[in-house]
């Protein structure tokens, strides 16, 4: 079949893209220059709104397994002191699956989105080069490269997903705004580590800045984390980095192996200035890059393939792919700005551990104001259209106890509908009853689905494919549902 889509890079961010399109049965290519996957650890945290992602996309156990949920935060202050934070996830909500962020090397999410792409029958072009493409008004040609042969292809739409260098973004002439901080420098490397327990993330303050030892899960090594400050030696070699862990810990019986991945980090703070040029679109880091302070950049990433993902599955109609960027780049923005400020902190207060809270986590993240956003609501409502859809236990199917998330998984419209209003056959629909009779009926027995939706005794709600409100209507116009979809075509 002729390819469809051209996803060049095969981080985590390509990687759900590409998940998203062989499950929607659009024809792909995803190439990476890379030869093979890539180590180390780089980016560590998953938040809950991105293993909400996962668990749609069926990975999410595969992910779960090789973390660990809520690693407590163990800071030492340079009089000695020890704090201890973030040791107990939040209380357990019906509207929310996943209260705790998760720490897992970002190579184990590759993994993991790479078995699923190939349950899904879909496989990384390795060793495969974009090294250049062309636009016309039907497709791009790209030129790829592999083992020194070039293929020319074409498509019909080109992702760049190919990191803060993007071949695509440069290519296709995007300014990357922003700036470079030199001031701002980190070591990251991958090492074994003897005299250290693995039950917390070990950070130390000192005056010369910070050190943190970080527990990788599903392997024996930590993360090691020093921030290099002007004038500070920025080498990579053991000797140094047990140097300054010895100095800035005052320990003396941690010892470090020699590293099996290390990277020196620079604080770039940078934002495509959009995120389309015709048929090309950017997507992950070659959109929006910044410091890793508050966990947000891989899941930004991951967040930002999953909204692409869907609408090119849908029919890829301008509305349709016009919303990407009007939706994800203000998302992108805001991250910038939270990153920043935290990463500033942490260097003024030489490393006061990051707070876990509701920004970090991306459940907040919504779309309210988009094309693809409409409710009869008043601005007080606690939902709107454009908001996450909020999850819900305790509703009793036909087939069994449920959740609501095990009923809207698979990238697909939804409807939920708390009256009797007339609706698309065609459309999945879930209709709230007292007592479940048949397919697609249900019984909201502890009232969460209703509680969190702020239903009425006829509210109507579209769930979105991934996972976002599309639409709400409390007057129950079933004819909004159809004028919606319609208007998406």
């Amino acid at each position: 079949m002729p390819t469809e889509v051209l996803i060049a890079g095969a981080g985590p961010t390509g990687l759900t893209l590409a998940c998203e399109l062989a499950r929607g049965g659009v024809p792909f290519r995803l190439v990476e220059a890379a030869p093979g996957p890539r180590p180390g650890s780089r980016g560590k945290g998953v938040q809950p709104r991105t293993l909400e992602v996962f668990d749609d996309l069926g990975v999410v156990g595969r992910v779960l397994a090789h973390g660990r949920l809520a690693m407590p935060i163990r800071s030492t202050a340079p009089d000695g002191g020890v704090t201890t934070s973030g040791a107990e996830p939040a209380g357990e909500r019906p509207d929310i699956p996943y209260p705790a962020s998760l720490i897992t090397p970002e190579w184990r999410v590759e993994e993991a989105l790479r078995l699923r792409l190939a349950e899904l029958g879909g496989a990384v072009e390795f060793g495969t080069a974009l090294d250049g493409f062309e636009q016309t008004g039907d497709g791009v040609t790209a030129v790829l490269v592999k083992d020194g042969r070039p293929e020319t292809v074409t498509a019909r739409w080109l992702v760049g997903c190919d990191g803060g260098h993007s071949v695509v973004r440069k290519r296709a002439g995007i300014p990357f705004e922003g700036e470079t901080r030199d001031e701002v420098r980190m070591i990251v490397a991958d090492v074994g580590v003897d005299g250290l327990d693995r039950d917390a993330w070990h950070m130390w303050r000192h005056p010369e800045g910070l050190v943190n030892l970080c527990p990788l899960p599903s392997t024996d090594l930590f993360q090691y984390q020093a921030s290099i400050a002007p004038g500070q030696d920025p080498g990579l070699g053991l000797v140094n980095l047990q140097e300054i862990l010895d100095r800035r810990s005052g320990r003396t019986d941690l010892r470090l192996g020699e590293p099996e991945w290390v990277s020196l980090w620079r604080a770039n703070v940078r934002l495509a200035a959009r995120y389309r040029e015709g048929r090309v679109f950017l997507a992950g880091d070659a959109a929006h890059i910044h410091s890793p302070a508050g966990g947000q950049g891989m899941n930004t990433g991951i967040q930002d393939a999953h909204n692409l993902g869907w609408k090119f599955a849908a029919g890829a109609s301008p509305v349709l792919l016009d919303s990407y960027e009007a939706e994800r780049r203000p998302v992108a923005a805001d991250v910038l700005a939270l990153s920043d400020a935290r990463l500033k902190l942490a260097v003024e207060q030489k490393g006061i551990p990051i707070r876990r809270d509701t920004k970090t986590m991306q459940l907040g993240v919504n779309y309210r104001g988009s094309v693809l956003a409409r409710d009869d609501r008043d601005e007080t409502a606690a939902l709107r259209a454009g908001d996450r859809a909020p999850d819900a236990t305790g509703l009793s199917t036909v087939d069994g106890d449920r959740r609501l998330f095990d009923l809207t998984r698979g990238g697909r419209f939804t409807v939920l509908d708390f009256g009797t209003a007339e609706l698309p056959p065609d459309l999945t629909t879930y209709r709230v009853v007292a007592r479940p009779a048949g397919a697609g009926e249900l019984a909201d027995t502890a009232g969460h689905l209703a509680t969190a939706y702020g239903a009425t005794g006829s509210t109507l709600v579209l769930i979105r494919p991934d996972g976002y409100v599309g639409l709400i209507s409390d007057a129950g116009d079933g004819e909004a549902v159809s004028a919606y979809l319609a208007a998406l075509r």
